[in-house]
């Protein structure tokens, strides 16, 4: 996006973490800040809607994986992401009228309602848990072997 706009990105540490500076003046361009700060987020979402309406085969590993990542990073975003001076939501509130709880709502929205028609659809079967043999319950992320 930063590229877009006309600005030139950079990398560099912020306490330690990894940072992609936009180039870009928030003070004297806040709307093409907030539209590098969104890019990423709204990319995600963008990604994930398109896995959810476009028709094809379904429910493939990768396809569930990018899905999950969409979800996490947004659901991430919208709580212990929210508050670092170098996050993106934060410079949503600081560069537009959303206040970071409204941002931070938009994106966990999105996600929530992905996560519904994730959870309604038969083809992303045991996405958030697994039933195993024994009773109970597996919730998470598992890499098994190959049966076939």
């Amino acid at each position: 996006m930063s590229y877009a706009l006309g600005a030139h990105p950079t990398f560099g540490l912020e306490n330690g973490k990894p940072t992609v500076y936009s180039g870009i003046d928030a003070a004297r361009d806040p709307h093409k800040q907030f539209l590098f700060s969104s890019a990423g987020l709204n990319v995600q979402a963008i990604m994930d809607e398109a896995i959810l309406d476009i028709p094809h085969r379904r429910g493939g590993a990768f396809e569930r994986g990018i899905l999950a990542g969409g979800i996490a990073t947004a659901y991430f975003y919208a709580t212990l992401g929210r508050n670092a001076p170098n996050s993106d939501i934060t410079y949503m509130a600081r560069t537009s009228s959303l206040s970071r709880t409204t941002a931070s709502l938009i994106y966990a929205g999105l996600a929530t309602v992905q996560t519904v028609r994730i959870a309604r659809d038969g083809h992303y079967a045991n996405f958030f848990m697994r039933p195993s043999p024994d009773g109970a319950i597996s919730v998470g992320v598992a890499v098994l072997p190959d049966d076939r």
